[in-house]
Parts: C-alpha cells; sequence; structure tokens
C-alpha cells in the first residue's frame, strides 16, 4: 500500500536529497583570493557577477543522484515490512558516510580553509534532515508493522 505515512517521508527524504542539486553547501569562500560558491556538482566563482563553474565534481553528482535514488526505491518495499527496515537504516548509514565525504571534498576543494557559519549554506543541513525523515519512516514502518501483528493475533 503505496498511500503511507512512511511513503511521504521517504519521499521527502529522496527531494531534500535532491535539492542539494539546486542549493550551495558553502559560499563566499575564497579559493585563490576569488569569492566562491561550492555545490554538489561543483566550484562556482563569481566573475563579472556571474557564476562559472570551474571545479566539475562528477563523482559527488553521481553519488549524490545514487543516494538520492535509493529512498525512492525503499517506497516500494512495502510488501516486506523488516526488509524495508533494514534497508532504512543501511540507506541512513550511507548518508552518513556521504555526507562525510561531501565535507571531505569541500575540505579538500579548499586547500583546508576552517568554514565559519558565515560560509554554511542550506545544502549543509539537507543531509541531516534526509536522515531525520529516513528515521521517522523507519518509525512509522515499525508502527505499522506492530499493528499488522496484533491484526493478526485477533483473527
Amino acid at each position: 500500500m503505496l498511500q503511507r505515512v512512511q511513503s511521504i517521508y521517504l519521499l521527502f527524504a529522496a527531494l531534500v536529497i535532491f535539492a542539494l542539486f539546486l542549493f550551495p553547501v558553502a559560499h563566499n569562500v575564497y579559493i585563490n583570493g576569488v569569492p566562491s560558491t561550492i555545490k554538489v556538482t561543483g566550484i562556482y566563482h563569481d566573475v563579472n557577477g556571474a557564476q562559472q563553474q570551474t571545479t566539475t565534481f562528477t563523482a559527488l553528482s553521481i553519488v549524490t543522484a545514487i543516494v538520492g535514488l535509493i529512498p525512492l526505491a525503499l517506497i516500494f518495499m512495502y510488501k516486506n515490512r523488516k526488509q524495508q527496515i533494514v534497508f532504512c537504516y543501511m540507506a541512513v548509514l550511507l548518508t552518513i558516510g556521504y555526507s562525510f565525504w561531501v565535507s571531505q571534498a569541500i575540505q579538500s576543494a579548499t586547500g583546508g580553509f576552517t568554514m565559519g557559519t558565515s560560509n554554511f549554506g542550506i545544502g549543509v543541513f539537507m543531509s541531516s534532515l534526509s536522515i531525520v525523515l529516513m528515521l521517522f519512516a523507519v518509525k512509522a514502518i515499525q508502527k505499522d508493522e506492530k499493528l499488522v501483528k496484533s491484526a493478526d493475533r485477533l483473527r
């Protein structure tokens, strides 16, 4: 049954990951004296008031798409709730590893520049929000499993 609350949580978790393609992870970071914006797709420098991509993060972009597709695939595993819970936890661990990789990519791209809170973009919080949404989905799946087991006892 696709019209469950956990399907909504998983859909929003996927949309939040895909939003990383739109929102910057870091902005106003000076790389070689030039103000730059860092997204999961690459580094963008401000050139005459316009954003121009100077460095591409191909592998990071591909992994972002894969990490975003996993919660979408989990929606369709509704017939086996126990397996869906296991894969949700695996997706959470994968997202944590992905977040670490994004932070390391930014650190190496900026040459070890220590970012302050003024440099954080909205993309910094997207993977954390996705993890929270996936954990909400796990709780909803467990609640659904408990409801099905209680209905089986009544028969």
